[in-house]
């Protein structure tokens, strides 16, 4: 017997059951450690069911268990006595973790059997009473997991499937269609071919838990002032961004969606979100063309170009890197490189953005933020504070990434000229926001 606590406050001693439901995931077998409190009102009322982490376990938030690691299963919410039993509860609990595990660590040999298990609470569906079941502590490492949602239809949602999906970095792919026409939205073709690791949905719930959501959705195609069809994509965003943050509130926020710096700020303001947690694809693509077209030319590697600013015709070349010492040191003949940038610039502006090149930035972005090494990208943030910037609006600038989004902004050394460049951006982007209604 222990106290359990309601939400209200009040106590009440319940018999709780202690032990280990096991799980076959990917062909391993681990153990989940659970807790069962058993109601006045057994059997004919179900179990309060709780994961059990050790201090080294991770609960993962899902559709079938909450922040605080209760579990949510059909069988609780059509109990129905004498049809339902905390047996075939527990095998539905196993099932249900199997396909999705609900705690991050290393595999177990340890757990009692569904049936062992099973057998002791049977003794209390009699009325024996004082039973306690006790295992000893799992070891703390199960699988780690990793899901990402990608929001959106057509072509460029398709593309970011696919490229996140060839870099094998996620344990389970849901792609929500926003597209009413299957046909255009891209979900037929997945439900045809259907892809390992990828579910296709129209139901926001299927994100739940997601480490990280990708937003391609979008209205451009619809006629109308730039404005009108602005407040359009707002009104997109505004039935789709509170969804997905309510299912995965500790995901992080990538938004591919055009025009990005824009629809990442709306973003922002609708997810309720620490900035450092919404992100936009931004100069990302275009800094590592860069980068692989100067490649020759880069003396340390270190000293890399940026792409930073509006996305677009203004965003800013930063064609220098700090030195060793706070100097300029990027190559011996500067003006040979300086050449070559800005050829390079200019035809990366006549290259323009496919949906597919976007795909692959989309996954590399996806790839930084689940490795959690901190790896420095082009991308959308709050740009306040940075480069005589006062006004809240999201720009490219270089960043840090990790698994809580931006983790750290670098601060370039910028001229007046490019300075300016980016002060013009933010204004003339505060001005558009101020004519949309968030």
């Amino acid at each position: 017997m222990d106290k359990y606590t309601f939400n209200d406050g009040s106590q009440r001693d319940l018999l709780n059951l202690l032990g280990t439901v096991p799980v076959t995931y990917q062909g391993f077998s681990y153990n989940i450690p659970v807790r069962l409190w058993i109601l006045d009102s057994h059997p004919f009322g179900p179990p309060l069911c709780f994961l059990r982490p050790t201090p080294d376990m991770v609960i993962r938030e899902g559709k079938h268990v909450d922040v605080q690691g209760r579990v949510y299963l059909p069988g609780l919410q059509h109990w129905s006595h004498p049809k339902s039993d905390v047996v075939s509860l527990l095998n539905e609990m196993s099932l249900t973790f199997g396909n999705e595990p609900p705690l991050f660590s290393k595999p177990s040999t340890d757990g009692r059997s569904v049936t062992e298990l099973s057998a002791i609470l049977a003794e209390v569906t009699t009325g024996i009473s004082g039973t306690s079941l006790q295992t000893k502590e799992p070891s703390p490492h199960l699988p780690p997991y990793s899901k990402v949602t990608v929001l959106g239809s057509g072509d460029l949602a398709m593309a970011c499937v696919t490229s996140i999906l060839a870099k094998e970095i996620v344990e389970r792919l849901v792609f929500i269609q926003t597209s009413e026409n299957m046909l255009r939205g891209g979900s037929l073709e997945l439900e045809i071919f259907s892809l390992p690791r990828v579910d296709s949905s129209k139901d926001m719930s299927a994100s739940a838990g997601s480490n990280v959501v990708v937003v391609t959705a979008n209205t451009l195609g619809k006629e109308g002032s730039y404005v009108n069809v602005l407040q359009s994509n707002v009104e997109l965003f505004r039935s789709l961004i509170p969804s997905a943050v309510m299912y995965s509130p500790h995901c992080v926020l990538v938004i591919a969606s055009q025009p990005v710096d824009v629809m990442s700020f709306v973003a922002w303001k609708l997810s309720g979100f620490a900035p450092q947690r919404v992100l936009g694809t931004g100069c990302n693509l275009d800094t590592q063309r860069l980068r692989y077209l100067l490649r020759p030319l880069c003396q340390p590697p270190a000293h890399q170009p940026w792409l930073i600013g509006e996305h677009g015709e203004n965003q800013v070349a930063v064609l220098r890197g700090p030195g060793r010492d706070g100097t300029p040191d990027l190559t011996a003949d500067h003006q040979t490189y300086e050449e070559a940038a800005r050829r390079a610039v200019q035809g990366l502006k006549e290259k323009g953005q496919r949906s597919w090149c976007v795909g692959l930035s989309v996954a590399d972005l996806t790839e930084t933020i689940l490795s959690q090494h901190g790896r420095p990208h082009s991308v959308c943030t709050l740009a306040q504070g940075y480069h005589g910037v006062g006004s809240e609006v999201y720009l490219s600038l270089p960043c840090l990434l990790g698994g809580f989004g931006v983790l750290e902004v670098t601060a370039l050394e910028l001229t007046q000229e490019e300075e300016e460049k980016l002060q013009n951006s933010a204004t003339t982007l505060r001005n558009l926001l101020q004519q949309l209604t968030l």
